[in-house]
């Protein structure tokens, strides 16, 4: 593609609103233009770019046997009201007004439908259905660019087996498809087990990279590669210990004492020696929870213990609840009848000092094996930065991360609430096993340039590039340097090279080396007066920027060598 012909409109000025490197160079390299909050068009380049990712997961997708479907995203409300996830998705669902449809965030419900109506026996299992399908989500704070946006184009896929065992392979072959893509498009990636959210399901992997960007938070460890989400992240922390011998129940005056910090400096403790009392509320359920010192707790962590969605009690609430304000809370002495679980760091303990139940008072020597009726032990707390990983006890590190790709084990979810089974081998009807896959294509374009990229612009990966070569004709104003540029923009092309020609006349030569280093092709090719002298061109590569000079007659040899190793 000619420069001059094509149409490649990049600006020198970062965006105002344009915060993150993904969302900065996408617009100064003219590869989208915002239209609205959260909708992108994709112009030329980035959809050239879009259309390799596409390519590279389409290749990957049907190595493992996925058949591609097109389904529409205009759906019936109907069939998403079976499955109760209008509710579940809330302001995000679009919704046409005046009509009982609305634009599709995902496919499970349509595929279990199609499944519902055509699969009839054990034996038309196993399935593996895959699309590339826009998808909309009214994303109520739209920012960094297309990694929260309202359209966005997405992978998804969804297997479907007639045993656990059987999801148990086509959610293996998800993931190590997944691992090729992401190498092939050139991402440093990870792997994180996550909560499966309004998806549902037994089990989830989120695939990530690291990133100041990323709106996920993440406990890895560098020496094993343990990753995990915070809503899910563990690490070795020790226990309480249970000490020798009772001490009977004894309550302090603590005027003013409301937090962990001041109890402990106040009856000069170890924080770990109090146990701090949390307040949700379950449905219609108070749910008194205990961490130990200063641990936080995790919300995600303890609304799945619990089941359902849970919120903090209000102020009003705690006092109706246990006679006290928060600070004052514990165990001893409740006004109401609470549902009781601790962290598994208390399990057992005794010795601890918790509220009152009375304002400005505590309770020493708490055993909880005695005095407290804890209905079960479980993992609420949220990792820390640099807590032992619990697989190696290496030091653990909280960062940021940016979500490519998720993969879920959906189980019978979807299938019971839409009724798609089968026959299995006696002849018994069954639920079908199914299983959920997506890959965002923007992101994968965004999470590159986040990871490859400098001051000057895009580096791009060699198999994602727009285009293969970058030729730049320095002096469009000599006769020989445009016949060899030509010649060589032929000779390239005719090797299967996809060559972005920069023949302008009206620009100088130091916008167009400005413009190749933004637009960041894996390697560009000089022609200009002081190397043609010697009857050469130079190379330079962008990742490195490494520069050589090769003779004019074996330019072509040289570049399709690079392009092809």
């Amino acid at each position: 593609m000619r420069i001059s012909k094509g149409f490649f409109p990049t600006v020198k000025e970062v965006p105002a609103d344009a915060v993150i490197p993904s969302h900065q160079l996408m617009i100064r390299a003219g590869l989208m233009r915002q239209l609205g909050a959260g909708i992108f068009s994709f112009l030329p380049l980035g959809y050239a770019v879009m259309k390799k990712v596409m390519q590279i997961i389409r290749e990957e997708m049907d190595a493992i046997g996925g058949q591609e479907f097109h389904l529409p995203a205009l759906n019936p409300i109907e069939i998403w009201e079976e499955t109760g996830r209008v509710k579940a998705f809330g302001d995000i669902l679009f919704h046409i007004k005046n009509r009982a449809l609305v634009l599709a965030p995902t496919h499970e419900e349509i595929i279990t439908h199609i499944a519902r109506n055509q699969i009839r026996s054990y034996k038309d299992l196993p399935q593996l259905w895959y699309q590339i399908q826009t998808k909309f989500r009214n994303e109520p704070r739209p920012k960094s660019g297309v990694l929260r946006g309202r359209q966005f184009t997405m992978k998804d896929s969804y297997s479907m087996d007639s045993s656990p065992e059987g999801l148990d392979v086509s959610y293996n072959l998800h993931a190590e498809a997944y691992k090729k893509i992401y190498s092939r498009c050139g991402l440093n990636f990870f792997i994180v087990g996550a909560s499966s959210g309004a998806m549902g399901g037994s089990g989830s992997q989120e695939f990530m990279i690291e990133s100041d960007a990323g709106e996920d938070t993440v406990a890895l460890c560098d020496h094993c590669h343990y990753a995990a989400n915070l809503e899910v992240a563990t690490s070795k922390m020790p226990s309480a210990v249970r000490l020798n011998g009772e001490k009977a129940l004894e309550e302090i005056h603590t005027p003013n004492i409301k937090t962990i910090d001041q109890l402990a400096k106040f009856l000069k403790i170890e924080t770990n020696k109090c146990a701090k009392s949390l307040v949700y509320i379950s449905g219609d359920t108070p749910v008194l929870i205990f961490m130990m010192g200063n641990d936080q707790l995790n919300e995600i962590k303890l609304q799945t213990v619990l089941g359902t969605d849970v919120r903090p009690a209000q102020p009003e609430e705690l006092l109706a609840l246990t006679g006290a304000d928060a600070g004052s809370i514990g165990p001893i002495g409740l006004k109401a009848k609470f549902k009781i679980i601790a962290d598994k760091r208390l399990e057992g303990a005794n010795g601890m000092y918790s509220g009152a139940n009375k304002n400005d008072y505590h309770i020493g020597n708490i055993d909880f094996n005695r005095d407290v009726k804890v209905e079960g032990n479980y993992d609420l707390r949220t990792v820390e930065d640099g807590e032992s990983c619990p697989n190696c006890s290496s030091p653990l590190r909280i960062v940021k991360g940016i979500e490519i790709g998720h993969i879920f084990k959906l189980g019978t979810k979807y299938s019971v609430a839409l009724g798609a089974n089968f026959l299995d081998e006696s002849g018994k009807e069954q639920p079908i096993i199914m299983g959920s896959y997506g890959i965002g294509v923007e992101r994968i374009v965004a999470c590159h340039i986040e990871q490859h990229h400098d001051a000057n612009g895009i580096i791009w990966s060699k198999s994602i590039a727009p285009y293969d070569v970058h030729l730049i004709c320095v002096n469009p104003d000599s006769e020989s340097i445009v016949k060899t540029s030509e010649e060589l923009y032929n000779s390239l092309q005719s090797k299967g090279l996809s060559v972005l020609f920069d023949d302008r006349t009206s620009v100088s030569a130091g916008f167009k080396f400005k413009d190749a280093d933004l637009l960041g092709m894996p390697l560009q090719v000089v022609v200009g007066e002081r190397n043609m002298k010697n009857q050469e061109v130079e190379l330079k590569e962008r990742a490195t920027g490494k520069r050589w000079t090769v003779k004019v007659q074996s330019a072509v040899d040289a570049v399709v060598q690079f392009v092809k190793n």
